[in-house]
Parts: structure tokens; C-alpha cells; sequence
């Protein structure tokens, strides 16, 4: 082949990108792996692969999400179950009752949970749409902001989004049929998103259910999720009154005794 036909092959310049998003899916599921080989309790195991998921989704997050494990709460007493991954606000609205490890999120804060689990099969996608019912079913509060110019109104409360991330699927047809007939269908339980490492992602960002294949899969649910946070735009302003009164009950009884 000549100099001059070699000029005029098309060159992919994104070919770096895509092979450097890939070699980061491929060291995630070696961490996994390795976690799986080396640590023989299933609860510790399960831990250590939630800390590696965390890892990942601060790594590729703006620093206005957090991310953390804990429970979600809500200015009438109410609690969530244990979440493992819970991505919310710092900024506008800061965690209530942190013991070391043990976070206690406002539900207003909240954009999104998700569960860390062994593999999807349907114990585990029923699971985590009972986790995330769990916290949808929370009271969340929206008070106007006041600003130089007026009020801004109180800001709509968003779908808080829901999802289950694994290293693969347990199901022979990976993330196919059988995976999709096994996704949970009661509203609050609903899972938008989620990634099986070895088989690859799904959301329902769109109009309608999408499978992504499993070579560059993390990568796409990592910026799908993205995207999607970004459209629910900012956590609504909390009541915090609401919150302060469950204190003023308490001291309120305190004065009667």
C-alpha cells in the first residue's frame, strides 16, 4: 500500500477513550474477583464489594453528589431500611445523627439508592425494589427560597432513582428475557438502572427499557446515571422546622413532667 492510500484510511480517535473506559470496567471486576477468591465470609465479602462500587461512583460523580452507605430519614420519624449505596446533596442539606459508619440521610437529600449484590437473580431484584420502596415511601418537604429579587416556589419533589449493581447475572441469557421478566412492577419498587458486570446495563431513562451490551456496559451506566441526575437538577430547599419540631414535642413532654 502506498504512503498516499495509508493518508486516506478514516482513523478512530476515540479508540484511546473507549479501550482506557474498558480497562476500568476490567480492574473493577478483578477487584471483585479477587474479593470473591480471597475473602471467604459472604458478609464481609459483600461489604468489600460495596466499598469498591462506592469508590466508583465518587470517582466518576461531580463532587456535588456524595456517596455513602446508611439510612434514609424523614422529618416524621420514619426510616428506611439499610441502603448500601446512597447518593445524595451535601451541599444544601447535611447528614443527621452520623455514627462512624452509620449515616442517617434527610430523604430530601436523596437522588438515588442503589443495592450491591453477588449477581442479579430474582431474590436479589426483588430485594433491592423492596430497599428502594423502603425509601420512596418517605416524607419529603419543599418549602419556597427566598432570594434578593422575591421567592423562587417551592421546588417539585422528583422520582427518587433506584437501581442493583453486581458483577453478573445470574441467568443464562444474561440480561435478557428472563432478567426482564423478573424486574419488579409495583410503582414504588421500580429499578431504573443497573449494571451486571459481566453481561452489561440497563436503565429506563428513555421511553422504554434499554440493554446495553457488557463491553464498555459500566462506563455507559455511569454516564447515563449522570445524565439523568443532572435533569432532576437540585435537591428541593427542606422544611426545617418540620424536623425542628420533632425536638420541640420532646422538650415540650420534658416541661410537663
Amino acid at each position: 500500500m502506498s504512503k498516499d492510500a495509508g493518508m486516506n484510511t478514516p482513523q478512530d480517535d476515540t479508540a484511546w477513550l473507549r479501550d482506557a473506559f474498558v480497562g476500568v470496567q476490567e480492574e473493577l471486576t478483578l477487584k471483585i474477583r479477587r474479593a470473591a477468591q480471597s475473602i471467604g465470609h459472604a458478609g464481609t465479602q459483600g461489604s468489600v464489594n460495596e466499598d469498591h462500587w462506592i469508590e466508583v461512583f465518587r470517582a466518576y460523580l461531580p463532587d456535588r453528589y456524595k456517596v455513602e452507605t446508611g439510612f434514609v430519614i424523614d422529618s416524621a420519624g420514619g426510616r428506611s431500611d439499610q441502603i448500601d449505596i446512597i447518593i445524595f446533596d451535601r451541599h444544601f442539606t447535611p447528614t443527621l445523627l452520623d455514627q462512624q459508619r452509620h449515616r442517617y440521610i434527610p430523604a430530601e437529600a436523596v437522588y438515588a439508592v442503589f443495592e450491591s449484590k453477588p449477581h442479579f437473580d430474582k431474590s436479589y431484584l426483588e430485594y433491592a425494589g423492596q430497599k428502594a420502596a423502603s425509601v420512596r415511601r418517605l416524607v419529603r418537604t419543599s418549602v419556597p427560597i427566598s432570594h434578593a429579587g422575591g421567592t423562587f416556589p417551592a421546588k417539585a419533589l422528583f422520582p427518587i432513582v433506584a437501581g442493583l449493581v453486581a458483577p453478573r447475572s445470574s441467568w443464562a441469557d444474561g440480561l435478557g428475557p428472563t432478567f426482564q421478566k423478573n424486574l419488579p412492577v409495583a410503582a414504588e419498587e421500580l429499578l431504573d438502572c443497573g449494571c451486571a458486570l459481566d453481561d452489561g446495563a440497563f436503565d429506563t431513562f428513555g421511553p422504554a427499557l434499554q440493554i446495553y451490551p457488557s463491553e464498555g456496559g459500566l462506563i455507559r451506566f455511569l454516564f447515563r446515571l449522570l445524565s439523568k441526575l443532572q435533569s432532576l437538577g437540585t435537591v428541593p430547599a427542606i422544611d426545617w422546622s418540620a424536623y425542628a419540631s420533632v425536638v420541640t414535642s420532646i422538650g415540650g413532654t420534658a416541661d410537663k413532667s
